[in-house]
């Protein structure tokens, strides 16, 4: 269903993975976790584009992927915060150029290390939801209060990283803009259906719907 696109990044450009409905719908960037832009990625961008709207992932290691857990802390660490900035303030300005996105509206989603990324992009750029999933505290949590938008927090029982009580400091410091979601019994990337370790099918179902409806009251 999707296809790999090049977009400008502030002078330099960026590929993504851009997903597209069969009709026209508001845009959301996914931001992928510490592994790269792999395939699980791709797939919840054609998830997306199955409900409507135009999905497009950022390839924020510029064409490296992984499924090693080392390489991967060696991807995130090595990770410039400025640059993966603009590369998703660039995928944000390419979605609202886009044809296919109407109306010219764009949220974010984000997964472990993505759900930070998408919190920070939601502090850059006039996005009007965004849903974080477990987001992982890889740098400094960014100041929230410059978010505009409408925020759920996707957030496991028993992860480390973060605790629901570091998501309910986040949560609490946007009020009524946010909701926060606590799923019983799940893990660490219980949204992630290539991980069978840690994979939940009806966290992830639950989560999902409220991510779609989330997306649907506010971007259309």
């Amino acid at each position: 269903m999707g296809e790999m696109v090049e977009f400008a990044s502030n002078g330099t450009t960026c590929a993504g993975y851009l997903a597209t409905p069969r009709d026209t719908g508001p845009g959301v960037v996914v931001i992928q976790e510490w592994w790269g832009l792999v395939d699980h990625i791709k797939d919840l961008c054609d998830r997306f584009a199955s409900e409507g709207f135009v999905a497009l992932a950022p390839d924020l290691y510029h064409g490296v992927a992984t499924t090693e857990p080392d390489e991967a802390g060696k991807q995130l660490m090595s990770l410039g915060i400025e640059q993966a900035g603009k590369d998703m303030a660039g995928a944000v300005d390419f979605l609202l150029d886009h044809p296919s996105v109407s109306p010219k509206s764009v949220g974010t989603t984000g997964f472990c290390a993505g759900g930070t990324l998408a919190l920070y992009l939601a502090t850059i750029k006039p996005v009007m939801a965004c849903a974080t999933f477990y987001p992982y505290p890889f740098f400094e949590y960014p100041d929230l209060s410059t978010i505009t938008g409408r925020v759920q927090f996707h957030i496991a029982e028993h992860d480390q990283g973060p605790t629901v009580a570091q998501a309910q400091e986040l949560a609490d410091a946007l009020g009524e803009r946010a909701d926060l979601y606590v799923y019983e019994g799940a893990d660490h990337a219980f949204m992630n259906d290539t991980r069978t370790e840690a994979y939940r099918p009806d966290a992830a179902k639950l989560a999902w719907e409220r991510m779609i409806a989330l997306f649907t009251t506010n971007l259309t």
